[in-house]
């Protein structure tokens, strides 16, 4: 059996896989609410064969989302539309997982296909004073100055963790995420860039860990012992200014110790501008700093950016590199990329990762074997001959990949794709 396929516990969950679709926020709500949208959106993923399936940022707070059209859980009168996506997720075979998040001074913005990332000012009807560690703008298509939380303020959005997280377990999620990236509040918190303070939650790296440490002791406190805790962490800021996979390291070392299960390794972008060179077609981009992270503080990992290649997905599982794969966009470009993978990775029965009934079926066709919408079953061996790998995805098949991307991607550069 292909290592991606794996089962994978963690806390008292049980993945039936590796493979987790990231969450992507898709501004299809009305009210912070999840609909008929999210229910086939997301439960045709489930179907399609993914372990651990993502909502989106959810918002803990109506500041909290990028656009009016982003989904929340700030309101009891939200929960019923989460259930019935949780429901369908598990229907189907899926755990449903939840990441929490503020957008923090990123927030107050149009649709992207309406106007890129055009911030909205806070007198428009659609936008709003935004909120940030620190009065900073974050600059360039963002250019409006958040106003600095107080601590009281502060106190009251841990507390608001903790009471979409009491919201998230009535709704049946089995996994909860809490969102430190792509320049969000905690993010911001985290970072030098964006986190200007004087008192007890800036300057040193305790200090900006502190907000942090917080929220995950409020959200652990509410939290059933089974269900596992984790953080999307932007652990470099690409910045000579900002944060460094050093000082995040050490950071996820103390947020281990406040109860937090697995590190999810992103990026910061706490500033307009990045001072690195970004790989933005770079295979396996984050694997190093987050297998780094996995070494040296001795905690579980995933990541994403750009491992939809499937021998890629699959090696950095059997090299113990990663202990789960997420994907964002190859999740959106097929809601069946697990079978997909298991075709072309040898899997012996990759039918069984859809529900039974489609799989009778499946198993059964009397044409052609690449004639039934996936690429014909392989062994894994001849895949750049097999249709529908990406010329520019290449597969590696001399060095170990670890050591691959040790030479190929310094440690701080990395791409942003998923």
């Amino acid at each position: 059996m292909p290592h991606l396929f794996t089962p994978y516990t963690l806390k008292g969950v049980t993945l039936r896989n590796r493979i987790a679709m990231s969450p992507m926020t898709m501004f299809r709500s009305t009210d912070g609410k999840l609909d008929d949208f999210h229910l086939m959106y997301l439960g045709a993923r489930a179907a399609g064969g993914f372990g651990l399936v993502f909502a989106e940022q959810i918002a803990i707070t109506p500041d909290g989302r990028t656009t009016t059209h982003c989904a929340g859980l700030y309101d009891d009168d939200q929960i019923e539309g989460h259930k019935r996506v949780v429901d369908m997720i598990k229907s189907m075979g899926g755990v449903a997982a939840i990441q929490l998040g503020h957008t923090g001074r990123k927030g107050s913005r149009v649709t992207p296909w309406e106007g890129g990332t055009r911030m909205l000012p806070p007198e428009h009807e659609a936008g709003w004073q935004t909120r940030a560690p620190s009065a900073i703008a974050y600059g360039g298509r963002l250019p409006y100055v958040p106003r600095e939380l107080t601590t009281d303020e502060i106190a009251q959005i841990i507390q608001d963790y903790a009471d979409t997280t009491r919201r998230a377990v009535e709704a049946g999620y089995e996994w909860v995420e809490i969102h430190s990236a792509n320049g969000y509040l905690a993010s911001e918190f985290f970072s030098p860039l964006a986190n200007q303070r004087t008192d007890q939650y800036g300057g040193s790296l305790e200090n900006r860990t502190r907000f942090h440490l917080e929220a995950l002791d409020a959200v652990r406190n509410v939290l059933p012992d089974y269900i596992p805790l984790t953080m999307r962490l932007g652990i470099d800021d690409l910045h000579p200014d900002g944060v460094t996979v050093d000082e995040s390291i050490t950071a996820i070392g103390w947020m281990k110790e406040h109860g937090l299960d697995l590190a999810d390794v992103a990026l910061g972008f706490n500033a307009d501008m990045v001072q690195s060179d970004i790989h933005t077609s770079a295979l396996g981009g984050m694997v190093k700093n987050a297998t780094r992270v996995r070494t040296e503080v001795g905690i579980p990992v995933a990541t994403s950016y750009n491992l939809g290649q499937p021998e890629l997905a699959n090696r950095v599982i059997e090299e113990d590199l990663l202990d789960l794969v997420y994907l964002g966009r190859p999740a959106l470009a097929n809601a069946h990329w697990p079978v997909y993978a298991a075709r072309l990775l040898g899997y012996q029965d990759p039918f069984s990762l859809v529900p039974e009934d489609w799989a009778w079926w499946l198993r059964r066709s009397r044409g052609a074997d690449e004639a039934i919408g996936w690429p014909a079953a392989t062994n894994g061996a001849a895949l750049r001959d097999v249709a529908g790998v990406a010329a520019a995805a290449p597969v590696i098949e001399e060095n170990p990949i670890s050591e691959e991307l040790a030479e190929q991607w310094p440690a701080e550069s990395a791409s942003d794709g998923l």
